[in-house]
């Protein structure tokens, strides 16, 4: 497949430092360099170590540079629901944003220095432009086996919206995440893929 003919995507993935958004848009990466595609990424966090912002960048079939500009995205993957808000400019009008509703507590509301805003507050604004997906990915992960497989939940959440053959995503899935883990992960890939294909 030519460069010309590939179909452009860009995804923005989202997250809290610890959250696995880098582990994420690995699978995502590794799987389109296995079914062909060409791709360009790249990450930048802040504190990530210490749950500050991390975002992932994903671009298939660009030829130009490995930045989202702003109103670019067609999807943001956002593992907690502040981090969808924060990168909204980076996302095009009516584009889909798959959001996972468990928040991640920054320091300064634990210390009450400030609130963290409703979740459904925040789903209503988003809902207002864009297409919102929105589910507990960690409950899924839970039910899956661990809450450490919320990021692959995430995965399979978005995997119907790439262009990358579902098999591709799963076998780099397999490749990517500790050996034990394996089905864990499987299975927490097709609870998020479900519950997209079901809203």
């Amino acid at each position: 497949m030519s460069q010309a003919e590939q179909k452009k995507f860009d995804l923005l993935i989202t997250g809290v430092g610890g959250q696995g958004a880098i582990l994420a848009s690995d699978i995502i990466g590794k799987a389109a360099v296995t079914a062909g595609l060409s791709i360009r990424a790249a990450e930048t966090h802040g504190m990530a170590q210490r749950g500050g912002s991390v975002v992932n960048h994903i671009r298939i079939g660009q030829a130009y540079g490995s930045m989202i500009p702003k109103k670019g995205a067609d999807i943001m993957l956002a593992l907690e629901p502040m981090e969808a808000v924060r990168y909204l400019d980076f996302l095009k009008d009516g584009g889909v944003i798959i959001v996972n509703t468990q928040p991640v507590v920054p320091v300064t509301v634990a210390s009450g220095q400030a609130k963290y805003p409703e979740v459904s507050d925040i789903l209503d604004a988003l809902s207002e432009k864009y297409i919102v997906k929105a589910f507990n990915a960690d409950e899924l992960a839970f039910e899956a086996g661990s809450r450490l497989a919320m990021n692959v939940v995430m995965v399979g959440a978005v995997s119907g919206y790439l262009p990358i053959p579902k098999e591709t995503l799963l076998e780099s899935i397999k490749a990517l995440v500790p050996q034990k883990t394996i089905e864990v992960n499987l299975r927490a890939f097709e609870a998020g893929r479900q519950k997209v294909e079901e809203s």
